[in-house]
């Protein structure tokens, strides 16, 4: 992506934290498990990589993974669920604001009450519209959690999982463990596992053709404030 990292913060991060979530600092003593690689993509519990494209809907799609993963280790099938319903009816009744950045927190308590559809029923267009379908059969249990490392391992071997990241330098990312990152919390994504040395493993939602085939590796630890936030659930 040749932009600058502004134009780039502008364009494609949609993240909105909760104006009193708590925040913590890396756990001391935290240990990444090693020799244990785990990984969701690979046993069929999340669907390909998505795009967002100019749109700033990462809680969106941080969203549907989550409940899609969860929905195909509860129910044994794996739906393609629509971000465009959460982004257009989901809003401000909900604390998001569509292509202006959101929460997924926020975006699940909908989907608990309302319920999703499918990609194909309401299919992603990038942009802010009317409400054209509200609600929909595909509900979900599952959890938010943008915790501590230790609880954020724990997660992921439950359910792909949510997390919030800072992702100001990832538009140069190309491949291996990325390092190079800061902590202020703007960008939404689905942690699906870890590598055999602990390393998140990360589901990003801007297309195949960004970073290792549209995932990134982050660094053990709370490498981009990955595990910083303090736990919450709906």
């Amino acid at each position: 992506m040749d932009i600058t990292d502004e134009e780039f913060v502008a364009q494609y991060l949609g993240y909105v934290p909760e104006s009193d979530r708590q925040v913590v600092d890396s756990e001391l003593g935290y240990e990444p498990l090693q020799g244990q690689a785990f990984n969701w993509a690979d046993k069929g519990a999340v669907t390909p990589v998505k795009d967002q494209g100019q749109c700033g809907s990462c809680w969106a799609f941080s969203t549907t993974g989550n409940v899609e993963g969860w929905w195909y280790l509860s129910k044994k099938t794996l739906p393609n669920l629509s971000e465009q319903q959460l982004v257009d009816c989901a809003g401000v009744l909900y604390g998001n604001l569509g292509c202006n950045g959101g929460n997924p927190i926020n975006a699940l308590a909908y989907v608990i009450k309302k319920g999703l559809t499918t990609e194909k029923d309401y299919p992603y267009v990038a942009r802010d519209q009317a409400c054209k379908i509200q609600g929909g059969p595909y509900k979900t249990n599952g959890k938010y959690a943008s915790n501590t490392c230790t609880q954020l391992t724990k997660n992921i071997q439950t359910q792909p999982t949510s997390v919030a990241v800072d992702a100001t330098n990832w538009s140069r990312y190309v491949s291996g463990v990325f390092t190079n990152c800061k902590k202020q919390l703007n960008h939404a994504v689905l942690a699906t596992g870890y590598d055999d040395q602990g390393n998140w493993i990360i589901n990003n939602s801007w297309g195949k053709s960004w970073g290792q085939k549209g995932y990134i590796t982050l660094a053990a630890g709370d490498t981009c404030g990955v595990c910083e936030e303090q736990a919450n659930s709906n």
